[in-house]
This record gives C-alpha cells, structure tokens and sequence, in this order.
C-alpha cells in the first residue's frame, strides 16, 4: 500500500518471438492480455514493460481506492481481473468464500526465493493462493515545521488526543482495518474484541478525535504530505519514505502502544480469464531483480531473498523502510478475527463515517 492517486494505465509492446524461461529475472511465455486489479501508485510501470517486453503479454491495470472496494467489485462478479493484490484480511476472506484460484505458489519454481517468514501467511498458510507483495507498517509522519515544538510523541495520543492547535488538520487513512486497529493500540483493547463495550470504547475515541480530523482518505497521501496540505498523516512506511525523499525532515513514527505489520499479497481470482500468463507473472515477481525494482518504485521492503542488493541505498537507510531493533517490539502481525470482532469493526465504521 502507498500514496494513491487513481488512475489506469495500458501497456503495449512489441511481442517476444522465443519462449522464455521462467527462472532468474524471467519470465514464461504467456500469450494474450493479462489485467491487474491494485492499489493506484503501487506497481512500477518499468517492470510491466519488461514484462511486456519478455512475454509478449499486454497488461492493462485498473485501481481501487479501499480493499472494501476491491472485495465488493469481485463480489459482485466484475471486473474479469488476472492477478489481485490484497492485504492479509481481504486475503482470509476470499480463500473462505473461494474466491481465487489455487495457483499452488508453493510449486513455483521461484517459491525457493521467499525469506522463510513468509512462506506461509494466515488465512493462506500452505502458500496455494498467494504469493507475497510488499510489506510494512502503518504509523504515521509528521512535517517538524508545521507541528507545535517541532516535534511530536511516538504515540497514536498524538493523533486520538490531538494538540489543540492541530484541529482540522490531521489526515487519516480511509481504511477500515488500520484506524481499528491504530484506535485498539491506543485504547488497550484487543484488535480482535467481541466485546461491545470494547468497541464502543473505539468508538469514543474515534468520534472524539473526528472534529480534528481534515480527511479520510488512502489517495494522495504523498502528495498531500509533500504539498504541506497537512502537518500530520496516519500514513503507510513506503508512502512516509517518499515524503522523506522530497521533505528530508519528515518523520515517520512507530507509536509506542503498537503498529500494525501487513503484508499485501498477490493471488489469482477463480474465474481470471487468462490464468496462465497470471501464473507466470506471479512466479516472475518472485525473483530478487525483479522484487528489488518493485521496493525501490513502492519504497517498501519485498519477501524475496537476494533481492537486496539490488536495493536503492537510500532504501535500506531509511528508518521507514528498515525498522531499527528498538522498535521491533512495537510491531504487531496480523491477526485472524473472527465473525463476531469483524461485525463490530464494521458497525463503528459506518457509524465513523456516517
């Protein structure tokens, strides 16, 4: 996940004439168009012309603003899409509604590649549906120029308890699953509460904070950070490193009462019309060059072995991007919760937003 702006994009070049092999940094041959279905501003258009260019496959890209919208078009049967990117929760979703193909990730020639961690996932743990993407975290960056002292606390307070001085002035994602779980941090609740006095606690937090609160939104958020719209932004860490390449002073923050660890994936949806060349490029991504050039593009760090060093430098020194020992115990992994917690979660969302 990244600064989002919405857009589409079509790629088209020459086709290759000889069969490539699907090993190293490339890729199968597969014939005809291949679609994706992902986050606006989160794939490099340089690899989907080497891709192009090695396959001879047109790949044309649609994007979504939410995963909620994601999940809904593919509910409703639209789209006709190749190769998804969900994030971890969207993922356990689609696998128990039997939504995507099982392309056997775990048979890939390339599997071998994936650092250890990530060979297995929840909701997905034998790898069948799913290859890893990028991951990260979620916290959020503050400009030290337009903050009150120059300088803000490494804690969620600093956005559920704002200083004064910063009403109407706070962006926050428009996702679901991150403000819960930022909100849960903060409250000491567990992110996956079936209680709904526990919710309701959420609640009061989130509608106290709302009058501080400028936008919700998952698009721009590089650009807004950058264009000084906003001194604060619940903000993703690849979207925080390319404000910091523009506004060097630019602070990412792991708040001390946790942050949330995601890992977006790849996955095939059942019905894809062209599930061989998915197939291909999903093997394909999983090669170290070709992992390296989508971090060094998104800012955020990739589960393939090998692939750093092909990194950019300014990649592995960012803090962002490569989270210091210190912080390692803020992180918190994703985790599966069940009917009952996600009917509460949805409930104080629309009430949020309504």
């Amino acid at each position: 996940m990244t600064g989002r702006t919405p857009g589409h994009r079509t790629l088209k070049l020459l086709a290759a004439s000889a069969l490539l092999a699907a090993a190293g940094s490339t890729a199968a041959r597969a014939d005809g168009e291949l679609r994706l279905y992902n986050w606006s501003n989160y794939f490099a258009p340089a690899l989907l012309e080497r891709f192009e260019k090695e396959t001879g496959t047109k790949v044309t890209v649609d994007n979504y603003a939410s995963e909620e919208d994601l999940l809904a078009k593919l509910q409703a049967g639209g789209g006709g899409y190749d190769v998804i990117f969900p994030g971890t929760t969207t993922l356990g979703v689609m696998v128990e509604k039997g939504m995507l193909a099982a392309i056997n990730v775990n048979q890939m020639e390339n599997f071998k590649n994936l650092l250890p961690a990530f060979t297995t996932i929840a909701g997905d743990p034998d790898r069948v549906y799913s290859a890893p993407y990028m991951w990260g975290t979620t916290g959020f960056t503050y400009d030290p120029s337009m903050v009150p002292g120059g300088k803000l606390e490494e804690s969620w307070k600093e956005l559920f308890e704002p200083r004064e001085e910063l009403k109407g002035k706070i962006a926050m994602l428009n996702e679901m699953s991150d403000v819960w779980n930022a909100a849960a941090y903060y409250t000491g609740v567990d992110k996956c509460t079936e209680d709904p006095a526990e919710a309701q606690k959420i609640l009061d937090v989130l509608m106290a904070q709302k009058p501080f609160v400028k936008l919700y939104s998952n698009d721009g958020t590089i650009d807004r950070m950058i264009a000084g719209e906003v001194p604060v932004h619940m903000q993703w860490n690849g979207a925080a490193h390319r404000v910091k390449a523009k506004k060097p002073d630019a602070v990412y923050v792991y708040p001390k009462e946790g942050t949330t660890f995601w890992t977006d994936v790849m996955a095939v949806p059942k019905d894809a019309p062209n599930m061989e060349a998915a197939k291909a490029f999903v093997n394909w991504m999983m090669s170290p060059d070709v992992a390296a050039e989508a971090s060094n593009y998104t800012g955020y760090s990739n589960a393939v072995s090998g692939s750093g060093e092909f990194l950019k430098d300014d990649l592995k020194a960012d803090p962002a991007v490569n989270t210091p020992a210190e912080y390692n115990d803020r992180l918190s992994a994703f985790k599966a919760c069940s009917p009952a917690s996600k009917d509460l979660r949805e409930k104080v969302w629309t009430k949020l937003k309504s």
